[in-house]
């Protein structure tokens, strides 16, 4: 087809399609149209046809037909942009070959790294000195050139007039995990974006982290050899045409009108929040209160920045300790399918930089760039991670910035950076010993530092006891599932009328984190006050002396998350006393399944927090108090069974004594001179 029928056909197409939608892109200063290949597959399959195969060339010859149009002056270089390939014509990375050079497709992917806007030249208008003929010169590669000679004779040496700049930028794209089979590996492109691509609303959407869909022209680049000459092997880039957001986080899925309606519908039921947890997870049996969790995990609470510049988290992190088997694993990957943006990890495949931030030396782009991590890559989504009792512990001490603060400093090579990782996370571990011992206190079976557990507003404890009556119910249960091979749940045994379909669980949820920013109510407020309070007192004995710290103040802005999360989820704009009532019923259950202290019989945070209970640390001081008084009256060197008697005395049992002591060697503060004598140091 000749170049000016190519044309003549696109200004038919412009007329009949989009001269509307052209006038208003112009009156809005935009520097781009967008064509649907569907559409002009219906006006002119031959035309769809031949751009496939020969794209710039039909690319151009459609801007020419812009241009014919009567535009202002300033909109004359209008671009234009091709959207809506037909899938069949959707590649994969890995099975981009050499004969889909200068094809044009559409490829699916993560975005892993991205350069700096910078220009580039696209011609350079060059001037003979001898004859004074003006030579253009367009730069399509990697390399500036220059004419080798003019028509007068003349080689080497010439003036450059003028180049043409615009703006260039770089980015790594790496395929998509549901896109693999087993255990492949997954292949990366680069792909260089320019123009209106690289304009700052279209930057945010390349963002590293973001699932997004390019179309665009495959190209070989030359490599250069140390030598100066070209390699035999070149490599491939793709030139992006249209880049398109496939997976985004929850502000900016758009919900049309019906949903919102159905939506609305749904949250005038007085028993959403139990639909909510019911629908989350129907192929795991029990667990209630873990999936009401859950629910309020994706509401969310409400992020607050201060006048100071201090701001306070929304996100609810929650931590799943439990018995091996009792489906941690299975709640944590059914969340990866509820959340709209979410990322799994497992323990032993999971690095700190892994999760955070690396700094990597990067051969496309030149010099160091940054890879974001699963925290980053999730920003405004969910992180879930497995196993997190067989993480390194170097690796586990990168989350404790991630968590609260929600930001990822970084300080290596010549890279100072912070990046924002506004994440929710979902964890899950296993008891110290592989299972929990019902004779010994759960604060003691959990092996995690207490600095990241303080970090958690929820931590549940799931163990796996015989009892006739619930495993009989639980076996029914499981079998009935694995008796429907097509996994719908239509037997009368596990169908409930008021479950919700996951897709509409979805955009139920990203709908209340987008509209709702609940405010507290004075009732509500005045209900976690109360708590609150009675909780510290309860920790004082009748003389008022602090026999424990039952509750801190990140229980307290735990709370405020989880009412306002319960509110979200009613879709309410107020937090109410009944919605405090709810969080704290939470709390407390969980308070009591980790911080009861089994010799006072009340909860205290410390036993979670710092690991050592209040209790125990009141026996310390009391031992440090003796050997003090004993060293005023007996010397340096003590005997133990003067110690022993004293505590006695004091109503310290023997064993309680020498674990005291014990600690006080540890952290040496006391030590052994001799056998059966303690000293301080």
């Amino acid at each position: 087809m000749e170049v000016g029928e190519q044309i003549k056909r696109f200004e038919d197409f412009i007329q009949a399609n989009y001269f509307k939608e052209l006038n208003e892109r112009v009156s809005k200063g935009d520097k781009s149209i967008v064509f649907d290949f569907v559409e002009l597959t219906k006006h002119d399959p031959d035309l769809a046809e031949l751009l496939l195969e020969q794209p710039e060339e039909v690319i151009r010859a459609a801007e020419i037909a812009l241009s014919n149009f009567d535009l202002p002056k300033d909109a004359k270089n209008i671009r234009v942009r091709i959207s809506n390939i037909t899938p069949d014509l959707k590649m994969l990375i890995r099975n981009i070959r050499s004969e889909h050079l200068g094809r044009l497709m559409m490829i699916d992917g993560v975005v892993r790294q991205k350069s700096d806007v910078r220009p580039r030249v696209t011609s350079a208008r060059f001037e003979c000195p001898s004859c004074g003929n003006v030579i253009n010169v367009l730069q399509l590669d990697s390399k500036f050139k220059e004419p080798s000679r003019c028509g007068c004779g003349r080689k080497g040496k010439f003036k450059l007039l003028k180049k043409e700049l615009v703006d260039a930028q770089g980015i790594v794209l790496e395929e998509a995990t549901k896109d693999l089979e087993g255990g492949e590996q997954p292949k990366r492109i680069n792909v260089l974006l320019k123009d209106d691509l690289v304009s700052p609303i279209s930057e945010k959407r390349t963002n590293p982290g973001s699932n997004i869909r390019v179309v665009g022209i495959v190209k070989e680049v030359p490599i250069i050899l140390r030598s100066g000459g070209l390699s035999t092997k070149f490599d491939i880039v793709v030139e992006g045409n249209f880049v398109e957001p496939l997976e985004e986080d929850y502000s900016n899925i758009e919900i049309s009108p019906e949903e919102k309606e159905m939506i609305e519908e749904l949250a005038s039921d007085k028993r959403i929040l139990e639909r909510l947890s019911k629908s989350l997870a129907p192929g795991i049996y029990g667990h209630d209160r873990i999936k009401e969790a859950l629910i309020l995990q994706f509401c969310g609470g409400v992020r607050k920045m201060r006048d100071d510049g201090v701001s306070t988290r929304g996100d609810i992190h929650i931590l799943l300790i439990g018995d091996p088997g009792a489906g941690k694993s299975q709640l944590l990957k059914r969340a990866t399918i509820v959340a709209p943006k979410s990322r799994y990890v497992s323990g032993k495949g999971v690095s700190g930089a892994g999760l955070t931030a690396s700094v990597v030396k990067d051969e496309f782009l030149h010099g160091w760039s940054l890879e974001a991590g699963a925290l980053v890559l999730a920003n405004k989504g969910v992180v879930m991670i497995d196993e997190m009792d067989k993480m390194g512990k170097e690796d586990r001490d990168a989350m404790h910035e991630a968590l609260e603060q929600q930001t990822v400093s970084i300080s290596k090579a010549n890279i100072q950076a912070t990046l924002r990782c506004e994440t929710t996370v979902l964890a899950a571990a296993n008891p110290k010993f592989g299972r929990f011992d019902p004779y010994e206190t759960i604060s003691k079976q959990i092996d995690l530092p207490p600095t990241l557990i303080n970090r958690f507003d929820l931590i549940f404890t799931i163990k796996d006891m015989p009892d006739q009556d619930k495993d009989e119910k639980m076996a029914k249960f499981i079998l009935n599932l694995h008796q429907q091979a097509d996994g719908n749940y239509t037997k009368k045994e596990n169908v409930q009328d008021d479950m919700i379909p996951t897709d509409v669980l979805r955009k139920y949820l990203i709908y209340c984190r987008q509209v709702k920013t609940p405010l507290l109510t004075d009732a509500a407020l005045e209900e976690l006050k109360i708590y609150y309070v009675k909780m510290r007192t309860s920790g004082s004995d009748e003389a008022g002396a602090m026999k424990s710290i039952p509750i801190s103040a990140r229980q307290l802005e735990a709370l405020v998350r989880l009412a306002e999360a319960t509110a979200k989820a009613r879709l309410s704009d107020r937090v109410t006393r009944k919605d405090a009532k709810r969080a704290i019923a939470l709390l407390h259950y969980c308070l009591e399944q980790v911080g009861l202290d089994p010799e006072t019989g009340k909860i205290d945070i410390d036993r979670i927090s710092t690991g050592i209970p209040s209790t125990e640390r009141n026996k310390i001081a009391t031992i440090r108090e003796i050997i003090s008084e004993l060293e005023e009256k007996i010397g340096k060197a003590i005997p133990m069974e003067e110690i022993t008697a004293a505590a006695t005395e004091k109503g310290l049992s023997e064993s309680d004594t020498e674990e005291a002591i014990e600690k006080l060697r540890r952290v040496g503060d006391v030590f052994m001179p001799r056998h059966g004598f303690i000293s301080r140091i």
